[in-house]
Protein backbone atom coordinates (compact mmCIF):
# COMPACT_ATOMS: atom_id res chain seq x y z
CA UNK A 1 0.00 0.00 0.00
CA UNK A 2 1.18 3.61 -0.95
CA UNK A 3 0.46 5.81 1.37
CA UNK A 4 1.57 9.39 0.13
CA UNK A 5 2.86 12.54 2.38
CA UNK A 6 1.19 15.60 2.99
CA UNK A 7 2.37 17.00 5.90
CA UNK A 8 5.79 17.67 6.68
CA UNK A 9 8.04 15.73 9.49
CA UNK A 10 9.33 18.69 11.36
CA UNK A 11 7.23 21.81 12.38
CA UNK A 12 10.70 23.74 11.35
CA UNK A 13 13.61 23.65 9.53
CA UNK A 14 15.99 24.09 12.46
CA UNK A 15 14.65 21.33 13.87
CA UNK A 16 16.52 19.12 11.91
CA UNK A 17 20.28 18.15 12.74
CA UNK A 18 22.97 15.58 11.61
CA UNK A 19 22.51 12.24 14.05
CA UNK A 20 18.72 12.73 14.44
CA UNK A 21 15.61 11.71 12.83
CA UNK A 22 12.13 11.88 13.92
CA UNK A 23 11.84 7.62 13.00
CA UNK A 24 15.23 6.13 14.25
CA UNK A 25 16.13 2.74 12.41
CA UNK A 26 17.03 0.02 14.16
CA UNK A 27 19.40 -2.71 12.33
CA UNK A 28 22.21 -5.24 12.05
CA UNK A 29 23.97 -5.97 15.22
CA UNK A 30 23.47 -3.12 18.40
CA UNK A 31 22.93 -0.22 15.56
CA UNK A 32 20.18 2.97 15.85
CA UNK A 33 20.44 5.39 13.04
CA UNK A 34 19.18 8.50 13.57
CA UNK A 35 19.14 8.00 17.30
CA UNK A 36 21.43 10.46 18.37
CA UNK A 37 24.54 9.86 16.98
CA UNK A 38 26.27 9.78 13.29
CA UNK A 39 28.21 6.47 12.23
CA UNK A 40 30.45 6.13 9.41
CA UNK A 41 29.32 4.10 6.30
CA UNK A 42 31.69 3.01 3.67
CA UNK A 43 31.35 2.05 -0.03
CA UNK A 44 33.55 -0.05 -1.93
CA UNK A 45 34.19 -1.80 -5.21
CA UNK A 46 36.29 -4.80 -5.76
CA UNK A 47 39.27 -5.45 -8.17
CA UNK A 48 37.56 -6.06 -11.68
CA UNK A 49 39.75 -9.25 -12.37
CA UNK A 50 37.75 -10.38 -8.76
CA UNK A 51 34.68 -10.38 -10.63
CA UNK A 52 35.61 -13.51 -12.74
CA UNK A 53 34.87 -16.42 -10.34
CA UNK A 54 32.12 -16.74 -7.72
CA UNK A 55 34.77 -17.94 -5.28
CA UNK A 56 36.75 -14.84 -6.38
CA UNK A 57 34.38 -12.41 -5.96
CA UNK A 58 33.73 -13.88 -2.10
CA UNK A 59 37.22 -14.04 -1.11
CA UNK A 60 37.74 -10.03 -2.32
CA UNK A 61 34.76 -9.22 -0.27
CA UNK A 62 35.62 -10.84 3.02
CA UNK A 63 39.25 -8.77 2.32
CA UNK A 64 37.27 -5.71 2.02
CA UNK A 65 35.15 -6.46 5.38
CA UNK A 66 37.95 -7.68 7.43
CA UNK A 67 40.56 -4.92 6.87
CA UNK A 68 37.98 -2.29 7.04
CA UNK A 69 36.32 -3.88 10.36
CA UNK A 70 40.39 -4.53 12.03
CA UNK A 71 40.81 -0.79 11.47
CA UNK A 72 37.33 0.83 13.06
CA UNK A 73 38.11 -1.45 15.94
CA UNK A 74 41.69 -0.22 15.79
CA UNK A 75 40.81 3.20 15.97
CA UNK A 76 38.49 2.78 18.90
CA UNK A 77 35.50 3.77 16.63
CA UNK A 78 32.25 2.29 18.25
CA UNK A 79 29.61 1.90 15.20
CA UNK A 80 30.35 1.28 11.00
CA UNK A 81 27.92 0.46 8.07
CA UNK A 82 29.09 -1.17 4.91
CA UNK A 83 27.34 -0.35 2.11
CA UNK A 84 27.74 -3.05 -0.82
CA UNK A 85 27.11 -1.92 -4.30
CA UNK A 86 26.79 -5.18 -6.20
CA UNK A 87 28.61 -5.50 -9.46
CA UNK A 88 27.08 -6.49 -11.95
CA UNK A 89 27.32 -10.14 -11.87
CA UNK A 90 26.00 -10.31 -8.25
CA UNK A 91 22.21 -9.01 -9.19
CA UNK A 92 22.16 -10.95 -12.31
CA UNK A 93 23.29 -14.17 -10.72
CA UNK A 94 21.22 -13.47 -6.96
CA UNK A 95 23.00 -16.61 -5.24
CA UNK A 96 26.25 -14.82 -6.04
CA UNK A 97 25.08 -11.44 -4.07
CA UNK A 98 23.49 -14.05 -1.78
CA UNK A 99 26.67 -15.70 -1.12
CA UNK A 100 28.69 -12.28 -0.61
CA UNK A 101 25.96 -10.97 1.98
CA UNK A 102 27.20 -14.14 4.24
CA UNK A 103 30.47 -13.87 3.85
CA UNK A 104 30.35 -10.29 5.19
CA UNK A 105 27.98 -10.92 7.84
CA UNK A 106 29.91 -13.81 8.81
CA UNK A 107 33.14 -11.43 10.12
CA UNK A 108 31.10 -8.53 10.76
CA UNK A 109 29.45 -10.84 13.87
CA UNK A 110 33.21 -11.90 15.05
CA UNK A 111 34.20 -8.32 15.14
CA UNK A 112 30.93 -7.59 17.31
CA UNK A 113 30.93 -10.60 19.01
CA UNK A 114 34.58 -9.87 20.24
CA UNK A 115 34.88 -6.35 20.16
CA UNK A 116 31.28 -4.45 21.08
CA UNK A 117 31.48 -2.87 17.62
CA UNK A 118 27.64 -2.02 16.61
CA UNK A 119 27.74 -3.18 12.66
CA UNK A 120 25.04 -3.56 9.68
CA UNK A 121 25.29 -4.34 6.67
CA UNK A 122 23.27 -2.60 3.64
CA UNK A 123 23.56 -4.47 -0.03
CA UNK A 124 22.31 -1.86 -2.93
CA UNK A 125 20.89 -4.54 -5.59
CA UNK A 126 22.30 -3.37 -8.38
CA UNK A 127 19.08 -2.28 -11.26
CA UNK A 128 19.69 -4.49 -14.07
CA UNK A 129 16.05 -4.25 -15.78
CA UNK A 130 18.06 -3.65 -19.03
CA UNK A 131 18.85 -5.24 -22.21
CA UNK A 132 21.10 -3.78 -24.68
CA UNK A 133 18.87 -1.08 -26.32
CA UNK A 134 16.31 -0.61 -24.00
CA UNK A 135 15.28 -0.43 -20.37
CA UNK A 136 13.06 -3.58 -19.65
CA UNK A 137 11.47 -2.48 -16.25
CA UNK A 138 8.67 -5.52 -16.02
CA UNK A 139 9.12 -8.97 -17.42
CA UNK A 140 11.41 -11.93 -16.90
CA UNK A 141 14.25 -8.79 -15.62
CA UNK A 142 12.34 -8.15 -12.70
CA UNK A 143 11.93 -11.87 -11.80
CA UNK A 144 15.91 -11.66 -11.46
CA UNK A 145 15.87 -8.50 -9.69
CA UNK A 146 14.08 -9.33 -7.04
CA UNK A 147 15.36 -12.42 -6.21
CA UNK A 148 18.28 -10.79 -5.49
CA UNK A 149 16.90 -8.84 -2.98
CA UNK A 150 15.44 -12.07 -1.13
CA UNK A 151 18.77 -13.84 -1.89
CA UNK A 152 20.48 -10.94 0.22
CA UNK A 153 17.68 -10.72 2.70
CA UNK A 154 18.16 -14.22 3.65
CA UNK A 155 21.76 -14.32 3.72
CA UNK A 156 23.20 -11.70 5.86
CA UNK A 157 22.08 -8.38 4.43
CA UNK A 158 20.67 -5.67 7.11
CA UNK A 159 19.59 -3.33 4.91
CA UNK A 160 18.45 -3.60 1.01
CA UNK A 161 18.76 -0.50 -1.07
CA UNK A 162 18.75 0.06 -5.35
CA UNK A 163 19.80 2.71 -7.21
CA UNK A 164 16.93 2.63 -9.79
CA UNK A 165 16.47 3.71 -13.40
CA UNK A 166 12.80 4.47 -14.01
CA UNK A 167 12.06 7.76 -16.38
CA UNK A 168 15.67 7.47 -17.38
CA UNK A 169 15.25 7.06 -21.09
CA UNK A 170 13.34 10.10 -21.44
CA UNK A 171 15.31 11.84 -19.22
CA UNK A 172 18.61 11.52 -20.89
CA UNK A 173 17.01 12.69 -23.87
CA UNK A 174 15.34 16.03 -22.59
CA UNK A 175 18.38 17.01 -20.31
CA UNK A 176 20.63 17.16 -23.24
CA UNK A 177 17.79 18.52 -25.66
CA UNK A 178 17.14 21.18 -22.26
CA UNK A 179 13.71 20.37 -22.11
CA UNK A 180 12.14 20.94 -19.50
CA UNK A 181 8.85 19.46 -19.63
CA UNK A 182 11.03 15.68 -20.42
CA UNK A 183 13.11 16.56 -17.22
CA UNK A 184 10.48 16.78 -15.39
CA UNK A 185 8.56 13.70 -16.88
CA UNK A 186 10.76 11.46 -16.79
CA UNK A 187 11.62 12.44 -12.92
CA UNK A 188 8.59 13.09 -11.77
CA UNK A 189 6.34 11.10 -13.65
CA UNK A 190 7.64 8.21 -15.11
CA UNK A 191 10.12 7.73 -12.04
CA UNK A 192 8.03 7.73 -9.18
CA UNK A 193 5.38 5.13 -11.01
CA UNK A 194 8.09 2.90 -10.85
CA UNK A 195 9.60 3.68 -7.89
CA UNK A 196 5.82 3.09 -6.20
CA UNK A 197 5.90 -0.40 -7.80
CA UNK A 198 9.60 -1.86 -7.10
CA UNK A 199 9.63 -0.63 -3.66
CA UNK A 200 6.10 -2.16 -2.84
CA UNK A 201 7.79 -5.27 -3.92
CA UNK A 202 11.25 -4.87 -2.12
CA UNK A 203 9.29 -3.20 1.60
CA UNK A 204 7.21 -7.03 1.30
CA UNK A 205 10.39 -8.55 0.76
CA UNK A 206 12.50 -7.06 3.87
CA UNK A 207 9.77 -7.55 5.52
CA UNK A 208 9.29 -11.09 5.21
CA UNK A 209 12.80 -11.47 5.94
CA UNK A 210 13.10 -9.44 8.64
CA UNK A 211 15.15 -7.34 7.70
CA UNK A 212 15.13 -3.37 6.88
CA UNK A 213 13.88 -1.38 3.33
CA UNK A 214 16.04 1.37 3.07
CA UNK A 215 16.06 3.63 0.27
CA UNK A 216 16.89 4.55 -2.84
CA UNK A 217 18.27 7.60 -4.42
CA UNK A 218 17.88 9.56 -8.10
CA UNK A 219 21.59 8.56 -9.09
CA UNK A 220 20.25 7.70 -12.59
CA UNK A 221 18.41 11.36 -13.37
CA UNK A 222 19.52 14.00 -10.83
CA UNK A 223 22.83 13.37 -9.97
CA UNK A 224 23.49 12.86 -13.90
CA UNK A 225 22.75 16.36 -14.26
CA UNK A 226 25.27 17.41 -11.66
CA UNK A 227 28.04 15.51 -12.71
CA UNK A 228 27.10 16.89 -16.61
CA UNK A 229 27.17 20.28 -14.59
CA UNK A 230 30.46 20.06 -13.47
CA UNK A 231 32.39 22.69 -11.99
CA UNK A 232 32.07 26.22 -11.20
CA UNK A 233 34.70 26.60 -15.02
CA UNK A 234 32.18 23.79 -17.10
CA UNK A 235 29.19 24.78 -19.15
CA UNK A 236 27.94 21.86 -20.48
CA UNK A 237 24.74 22.08 -18.63
CA UNK A 238 23.48 25.28 -16.04
CA UNK A 239 23.84 24.83 -12.68
CA UNK A 240 20.42 26.26 -12.49
CA UNK A 241 19.55 23.30 -14.45
CA UNK A 242 20.98 20.29 -12.16
CA UNK A 243 19.10 21.90 -9.43
CA UNK A 244 15.54 22.25 -10.54
CA UNK A 245 16.50 18.70 -11.57
CA UNK A 246 17.78 17.54 -7.64
CA UNK A 247 14.73 19.40 -6.34
CA UNK A 248 12.10 17.26 -8.87
CA UNK A 249 14.44 13.99 -7.52
CA UNK A 250 13.22 14.79 -4.34
CA UNK A 251 9.84 13.80 -5.16
CA UNK A 252 10.33 10.84 -6.85
CA UNK A 253 12.76 9.43 -4.28
CA UNK A 254 10.49 10.27 -1.75
CA UNK A 255 8.04 7.21 -2.86
CA UNK A 256 10.40 4.57 -1.86
CA UNK A 257 9.43 5.64 1.94
CA UNK A 258 5.46 6.21 0.87
CA UNK A 259 5.65 2.60 -0.51
CA UNK A 260 7.05 0.86 2.91
CA UNK A 261 10.86 1.92 3.25
CA UNK A 262 11.88 3.46 6.42
CA UNK A 263 15.34 4.82 5.76
CA UNK A 264 18.46 5.41 6.17
CA UNK A 265 18.04 6.73 2.47
CA UNK A 266 21.23 6.21 -0.16
CA UNK A 267 24.23 8.38 0.16
CA UNK A 268 24.55 9.29 -3.31
CA UNK A 269 20.75 11.12 -3.36
CA UNK A 270 22.25 14.37 -2.78
CA UNK A 271 18.31 15.19 -2.43
CA UNK A 272 17.99 13.30 1.25
CA UNK A 273 17.61 16.69 2.91
CA UNK A 274 14.93 17.45 1.61
CA UNK A 275 13.37 13.94 1.46
CA UNK A 276 13.90 14.43 5.40
CA UNK A 277 12.41 17.86 6.19
CA UNK A 278 8.82 15.65 5.05
CA UNK A 279 9.11 12.13 6.36
CA UNK A 280 11.29 12.30 9.02
CA UNK A 281 13.54 9.11 8.29
CA UNK A 282 17.26 8.97 8.81
CA UNK A 283 19.19 9.41 6.14
CA UNK A 284 22.96 8.86 4.32
CA UNK A 285 24.86 11.53 3.24
CA UNK A 286 28.11 11.74 0.80
CA UNK A 287 30.38 14.92 0.37
CA UNK A 288 33.78 15.61 0.83
CA UNK A 289 34.60 12.12 1.73
CA UNK A 290 33.49 10.77 -1.77
CA UNK A 291 36.53 12.86 -3.25
CA UNK A 292 37.84 9.12 -4.13
CA UNK A 293 34.59 8.78 -6.17
CA UNK A 294 33.69 12.20 -7.70
CA UNK A 295 33.70 15.83 -7.07
CA UNK A 296 30.77 18.01 -6.10
CA UNK A 297 30.56 21.99 -4.95
CA UNK A 298 28.45 21.47 -1.56
CA UNK A 299 31.23 18.72 -0.17
CA UNK A 300 30.62 20.00 3.94
CA UNK A 301 27.28 21.41 3.45
CA UNK A 302 25.80 17.84 2.79
CA UNK A 303 26.87 16.94 6.53
CA UNK A 304 24.49 19.18 8.36
CA UNK A 305 21.03 16.35 8.57
CA UNK A 306 23.07 13.10 7.71
CA UNK A 307 22.56 9.60 10.43
CA UNK A 308 25.60 8.38 8.35
CA UNK A 309 28.31 9.92 6.68
CA UNK A 310 29.54 8.28 3.42
CA UNK A 311 32.55 8.21 1.04
CA UNK A 312 30.61 7.18 -2.20
CA UNK A 313 32.73 4.68 -3.32
CA UNK A 314 36.62 3.35 -3.81
CA UNK A 315 38.23 0.56 -5.69
CA UNK A 316 39.74 -1.80 -3.26
CA UNK A 317 43.52 -1.24 -3.58
CA UNK A 318 46.71 -0.60 -1.36
CA UNK A 319 47.53 2.95 -0.33
CA UNK A 320 50.53 4.37 1.88
CA UNK A 321 48.41 3.94 4.85
CA UNK A 322 46.70 0.77 4.65
CA UNK A 323 43.84 -0.63 1.77
CA UNK A 324 41.19 1.95 0.65
CA UNK A 325 38.71 0.46 2.48
CA UNK A 326 40.54 1.36 5.58
CA UNK A 327 42.22 4.95 4.69
CA UNK A 328 38.56 6.16 4.08
CA UNK A 329 36.43 3.93 6.74
CA UNK A 330 38.75 5.91 8.94
CA UNK A 331 38.53 9.71 7.34
CA UNK A 332 34.31 8.81 7.58
CA UNK A 333 34.94 7.66 11.53
CA UNK A 334 36.93 10.76 12.44
CA UNK A 335 34.24 13.05 11.03
CA UNK A 336 31.51 11.24 12.48
CA UNK A 337 33.08 11.28 16.08
CA UNK A 338 33.48 15.24 15.40
CA UNK A 339 29.89 15.31 14.73
CA UNK A 340 28.87 13.08 17.84
CA UNK A 341 31.03 15.43 20.14
CA UNK A 342 29.12 18.32 18.79
CA UNK A 343 25.84 16.69 19.72
CA UNK A 344 26.73 15.60 22.88
CA UNK A 345 28.50 19.42 23.79
CA UNK A 346 25.12 20.72 23.35
CA UNK A 347 26.63 22.36 20.06
CA UNK A 348 25.12 20.29 17.19
CA UNK A 349 23.65 23.45 15.55
CA UNK A 350 26.70 25.61 15.99
CA UNK A 351 28.44 22.77 13.87
CA UNK A 352 25.47 22.10 11.49
CA UNK A 353 25.76 25.95 10.70
CA UNK A 354 29.04 26.04 10.20
CA UNK A 355 29.24 23.24 7.57
CA UNK A 356 26.33 24.72 6.14
CA UNK A 357 27.58 28.27 5.51
CA UNK A 358 30.84 27.15 4.22
CA UNK A 359 29.42 25.90 1.00
CA UNK A 360 25.73 27.31 0.88
CA UNK A 361 26.84 30.58 -1.90
CA UNK A 362 29.07 29.01 -3.60
CA UNK A 363 26.54 27.31 -5.97
CA UNK A 364 23.08 27.44 -6.55
CA UNK A 365 23.02 23.96 -6.32
CA UNK A 366 24.50 24.04 -2.20
CA UNK A 367 22.10 26.83 -2.02
CA UNK A 368 18.96 25.29 -2.81
CA UNK A 369 20.12 22.46 -0.21
CA UNK A 370 21.13 24.23 2.38
CA UNK A 371 18.40 23.29 5.08
CA UNK A 372 16.65 25.98 5.67
CA UNK A 373 15.79 26.13 1.82
CA UNK A 374 15.56 22.18 1.89
CA UNK A 375 12.86 22.62 4.00
CA UNK A 376 10.79 25.02 1.66
CA UNK A 377 11.28 22.40 -1.31
CA UNK A 378 9.99 19.80 1.36
CA UNK A 379 6.40 21.98 1.95
CA UNK A 380 5.95 23.16 -1.84
CA UNK A 381 6.18 18.91 -2.34
CA UNK A 382 3.81 18.17 0.61
CA UNK A 383 1.46 20.81 -0.51
CA UNK A 384 0.30 18.53 -3.42
CA UNK A 385 1.47 15.53 -1.62
CA UNK A 386 -0.84 13.10 -3.55
CA UNK A 387 -0.35 14.07 -6.57
CA UNK A 388 3.03 13.26 -7.77
CA UNK A 389 3.21 15.62 -11.47
CA UNK A 390 2.00 18.52 -9.47
CA UNK A 391 4.52 18.03 -6.63
CA UNK A 392 7.15 17.40 -8.83
CA UNK A 393 6.58 20.59 -10.52
CA UNK A 394 5.69 22.55 -6.94
CA UNK A 395 9.41 21.36 -6.31
CA UNK A 396 11.19 22.76 -9.35
CA UNK A 397 9.06 26.15 -9.15
CA UNK A 398 9.97 26.44 -5.72
CA UNK A 399 13.63 25.42 -6.40
CA UNK A 400 13.62 28.53 -9.00
CA UNK A 401 12.02 30.73 -6.51
CA UNK A 402 14.86 30.36 -3.95
CA UNK A 403 17.35 30.83 -6.23
CA UNK A 404 16.14 33.53 -7.42
CA UNK A 405 15.99 35.23 -3.74
CA UNK A 406 19.26 34.28 -3.41
CA UNK A 407 20.38 36.22 -6.49
CA UNK A 408 17.93 39.54 -5.21
CA UNK A 409 19.24 39.17 -1.78
CA UNK A 410 22.86 39.95 -3.04
CA UNK A 411 24.62 36.66 -1.54
CA UNK A 412 24.34 33.88 -4.36
CA UNK A 413 26.51 35.64 -7.26
CA UNK A 414 25.62 33.54 -10.98
CA UNK A 415 26.87 34.24 -14.34
CA UNK A 416 24.84 35.16 -17.36
CA UNK A 417 25.09 31.85 -18.40
CA UNK A 418 23.20 30.74 -15.13
CA UNK A 419 20.66 33.32 -14.53
CA UNK A 420 19.59 32.82 -18.54
CA UNK A 421 19.05 29.27 -17.63
CA UNK A 422 17.01 29.58 -14.85
CA UNK A 423 14.92 32.06 -16.27
CA UNK A 424 14.08 29.72 -18.89
CA UNK A 425 13.85 26.90 -16.97
CA UNK A 426 10.68 28.92 -14.56
CA UNK A 427 9.03 30.23 -17.79
CA UNK A 428 8.49 26.45 -19.34
CA UNK A 429 7.90 25.62 -15.69
CA UNK A 430 4.95 28.14 -15.48
CA UNK A 431 3.65 27.30 -19.10
CA UNK A 432 2.99 23.97 -17.95
CA UNK A 433 -0.69 22.82 -17.42
CA UNK A 434 -1.95 22.13 -13.56
CA UNK A 435 -3.64 19.01 -15.18
CA UNK A 436 -1.61 16.19 -14.10
CA UNK A 437 -4.19 13.88 -16.84
CA UNK A 438 -3.16 16.48 -19.61
CA UNK A 439 0.33 16.56 -19.28
CA UNK A 440 0.43 13.22 -18.90
CA UNK A 441 -1.46 12.52 -22.49
CA UNK A 442 0.97 15.31 -24.16
CA UNK A 443 3.65 13.90 -22.77
CA UNK A 444 3.04 10.36 -23.81
CA UNK A 445 2.17 11.36 -26.95
CA UNK A 446 5.13 13.81 -27.76
CA UNK A 447 7.97 11.00 -26.11
CA UNK A 448 6.45 8.06 -27.96
CA UNK A 449 7.40 9.92 -31.01
CA UNK A 450 11.09 11.76 -30.10
CA UNK A 451 12.25 9.02 -27.92
CA UNK A 452 13.04 5.53 -29.86
CA UNK A 453 13.93 3.59 -26.66
CA UNK A 454 10.63 4.71 -24.75
CA UNK A 455 8.65 2.25 -23.98
CA UNK A 456 5.06 3.15 -22.27
CA UNK A 457 4.58 -0.61 -21.45
CA UNK A 458 7.67 -0.65 -18.96
CA UNK A 459 5.40 1.58 -16.45
CA UNK A 460 2.32 -0.24 -17.49
CA UNK A 461 0.85 2.77 -19.84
Amino acid sequence: MVKKYTSMAYAKADDMLFGNSKYPVKAGLGLEIGAGYTTPELNYAPRPQAGKSKDKLIKEYERITTDAMARMVQIGAPSIVLETEHVEQMSNNPDWGGAVAHAQKTIMEEYHDEYGIKCALRHTIGDIREDRDYLQLRGDKYTTFMEAFEQCAQNGADMLSVESMGGKEVFDYSILRNDTAGILFGIGVLGSMDMEMIWSDIADIAKKNGVVAAGDTDCAQANTAMFIAGGLLDKNLAHTTAIVARAISASRSLCAYEAGATGPGKDCGYENTIIKSISGVPIAQEGKTSTCAHSDVMGNLTMQCCDLWSNESVEYHGEFGGTTVQCWSETLAYDCSMMNTALKLGKGKDLRDILTLSDKYRDPQGYVLAYDNAYKVGQAIAKDGNNNYLRSKNAAIECCNIVEEGINSGKLRLTRFETNALAKVKADLVALTDDAEKFMSESLTKYKQEVAVFRPENYGL
